[in-house]
């Protein structure tokens, strides 16, 4: 195995942090006894009550600061890289969710391209030693050669969320190409956890069998997703972080690996490399809620995939890491955090 040098980085802007990753990679890292930065507009795509409790827990920590503004605003992005002086940056802000992609299309600009240019510009007028940004395991999108993998062309999106993913990722390689600036791009494979999306389907699922209310299930159960625990993800994220993505030497025009570049620019998959069908997903959360789930069995949504599964042996070559938590571990963890965060 062959694991990159390290570079401790001190002082990490994470964007997003007072959603569901971002508060719990702010939280990692502060524990690590690190400097964060935690940047969001705190938006009310979802209750931005959630939001603000995933803060108020961040907020005792003294490594902490909270900023409150929008990564759109050219003008106060400038500022806080000017101001701070940040070694590290991780991206995590963006408009989510694929469904609501086909209703607010214009939102996932704002966000994902105006916002991530700002931070892109930051990096490159204030030395930033490494970017880390969050991709997702959509921009596979039409691909269907199992396990997903890095190395694979990904030019078929089939959502606009899934097209803002991709344009981050060519971003980051333009300036990478340009500047130098060291990035590294991270797809996410289906995150869940405590402290989760309430848009998401762990979170629908629990809350609506608890109200006896029936679940909307498409492509009648039988998607698979590569489900993620949020740990594992907050701990290869960190792993990543301290190892600034570098050039390939071995990188040529003839065949260009999408993975990599002639430049500071690396890609990785994050996923949990084992795809669990939704159906099963469900049969936990019934066992671990004793309850049975009223199912609504539905055809396939516009923009969504039939499966996801990553091809993680680039993270584990290169950083040594390896998500391992199973959904008979993680689920019944999200669910106790659930029946105490709502008191049922």
């Amino acid at each position: 195995m062959t694991i990159k040098s390290s570079h401790i980085m001190k002082k990490i802007l994470v964007t997003g942090a007072a959603g569901f990753i971002g508060y719990h990679l702010s939280r990692l890292i502060l524990e690590e006894g690190r400097e964060v930065v935690g940047l969001d507009n705190m938006n009310d795509y979802y209750d931005p009550v959630l939001k603000e409790a995933r803060l108020s827990r961040l907020t005792p920590y003294v490594n902490f600061k909270s900023v409150r503004k929008d990564m759109s605003d050219r003008t106060a992005m400038e500022e806080l890289f000017e101001t701070e002086g940040f070694d590290g940056v991780i991206n995590l802000a963006a408009q989510a969710g694929v469904r609501y992609s086909l209703i607010n299309p214009h939102s996932y600009v704002d966000s994902n391209l105006v916002g991530f240019m700002n931070v892109l510009e930051g990096c490159r007028h204030n030395g930033i030693k490494h970017l880390v940004f969050a991709s997702s395991s959509s921009v596979y999108g039409a691909n269907t050669r199992m396990p997903f993998s890095v190395h694979d062309n990904v030019d078929h999106p089939v959502s606009i969320y899934a097209a803002t993913k991709k344009a981050n990722e060519l971003m980051a390689h333009t300036y990478s190409h340009l500047y130098g600036l060291h990035c590294t791009g991270l797809r996410f494979f289906t995150v869940y956890g405590p402290w989760g999306r309430p848009d998401m389907a762990l979170f629908l699922f629990t809350k609506a069998i608890l109200e006896d209310r029936p679940i909307d299930v498409f492509n009648y159960g039988r998607m698979r997703r590569d489900f993620t625990y949020i740990d594992d993800i907050v701990k290869g994220v960190v792993r990543v972080l301290d190892k600034p993505a570098e050039p390939n030497p071995g990188w040529t025009g003839e065949a260009p690996d999408p993975s990599s570049s002639y430049g500071p620019y690396k890609l990785y998959n994050i996923g949990n490399n084992q795809p669990v069908e939704l159906l099963r997903f469900i049969e936990i959360i019934e066992e671990c809620l004793g309850k049975k789930a009223r199912k609504n069995l539905l055809p396939m949504q516009p923009g969504d995939v039939p499966a996801t599964y990553a091809n993680i042996d680039d993270l584990m070559r290169d950083v040594g890491f390896k998500p391992d938590t199973t959904l008979e571990e993680g689920i019944p963890r999200f669910i106790a955090w659930y029946k105490d965060y709502y008191k049922v």
